[in-house]
């Protein structure tokens, strides 16, 4: 058989010549390059979720609740005790990680003849799922601090005036977060050019300094907030993400969602996961102890670091970013090359993870300044 590449089918002209998105992984000792929890989950986690699922298991000859209604009542009653903002259960929708939420908003607000836009360099799924469900995509201007360039992002919303604006906050990759007046300014900015859906993703948001933006909710009903469990949770292989949002946009997307989306495993195992929030939380402290070391040693050795609010740190500059990444790899420490110029990106591991990538970077600074 003749080799046949992607470029050679019949798909969307929009698709042609994109990469999938994925990060490299490499066996090595030391893996710091993809934001992942370093904690695995506790055992006493681990035997409840064996419950739970064990409870599952006698009803997999019927579909799970397709509304997921107690998940989304707990995850509701997690998102109030952490943030002191009253959450409710029509507040909230559930799906197969963050990605799949913003799928579901931009297959519901989106899609072709729409457009979204994001400031780069973030989150790249933001582009990547727009293009696949057809909205196009317009990249929005940030400083060289990569802090947002409020009145650059007011003006290219007032040009293009586009039906879905993202906001990452903390922003991946950069670290940095977004203060509470931009995301304000931006949300009015967007009603203004036309009636617009913000989404604000809070990904990281368990590690910031800062609050919650959930409180903006209130009285703006195209205001959204998306989270996920694959992070502060130590939950990435779960693929569990949620919104919250005026009930009429928890009614909206589930126009698009897939019938019984959330399997019963799935739903089984978020629920015991909320029942530890209390251990988890106390991982993300430790995490953001380590975050802020990192910041502080790459700072003594050299290196400039981007303000982190999340659990990794983005530092540089490097007059070759990819050689620089070799190197830190060569001893057996794998950090992630984005394909921003001058910059590496690390996830905060365990204490001795981070010691290992210390070391590593403080060897390629003496290097570079013999």
């Amino acid at each position: 058989m003749s080799d046949v590449r992607i470029d050679d089918l019949p798909v969307r002209d929009e698709l042609r010549g994109k990469s999938p998105y994925g990060a490299p992984q490499l066996d090595v000792p030391v893996r710091l390059n993809t934001n992942e929890n370093p904690y695995p989950l506790p055992e006493p986690l681990v035997e409840r979720i064996t419950e739970r699922v064990r409870e599952a298991a006698r009803n997999l000859n019927r579909y799970p609740d397709r509304d997921a209604v107690e998940l989304r009542t707990k995850l509701a009653e997690y998102l109030t005790d952490t943030s002191g903002h009253e959450v409710g259960v029509a507040n909230v929708w559930a799906a197969n990680g963050s990605n799949e939420v913003i799928q579901q908003l931009l297959q519901t607000f989106g899609g072709p003849g729409r457009t979204a836009i994001g400031f780069e360099p973030s989150y790249s799924m933001h582009a990547l799922i727009s293009r696949g469900t057809g909205t196009g995509w317009i990249s929005g201007p940030r400083g060289d601090d990569f802090t947002i360039d409020l009145a650059a992002a007011e003006q290219a919303i007032a040009e293009h005036r586009p039906d879905v604006v993202f906001i990452t906050t903390p922003n991946n990759p950069t670290g940095n977060a977004v203060p509470p007046e931009t995301v304000l300014a931006l949300y009015e900015a967007a009603q203004a050019a036309k009636p617009s859906m913000v989404v604000v993703d809070e990904a990281y948001i368990e590690f910031s300094h800062g609050a919650s933006l959930l409180p903006l909710l209130d009285g703006r009903p195209n205001l959204v907030v998306s989270r996920t469990m694959s992070k502060a949770f130590g939950a990435a292989g779960l693929r569990l993400g949620y919104l919250a949002a005026h009930p009429a946009v928890v009614d909206a997307v589930q126009l698009v969602r897939l019938p019984y989306h959330l399997s019963a495993v799935t739903q089984a195992t978020a629920l015991a996961a909320l029942e530890h929030t209390g251990t988890l939380l106390g991982y993300v402290e430790q995490l953001k102890a380590e975050r802020d070391r990192l910041v502080t040693e790459l700072r003594a050795t050299g290196y400039e670091v981007v303000d982190s609010d999340a659990n990794f740190v983005q530092f540089g500059r490097f007059e070759d970013s990819h050689t620089a990444w070799q190197k830190i790899l060569d001893q057996g420490v794998l950090v992630r090359d984005n394909g921003i110029p001058g910059w590496l990106r690390v996830s905060a591991g365990t204490p001795e993870e981070n010691d290992a990538f210390l070391d590593a970077v403080r060897a390629l600074k003496k290097e570079q300044s013999s």
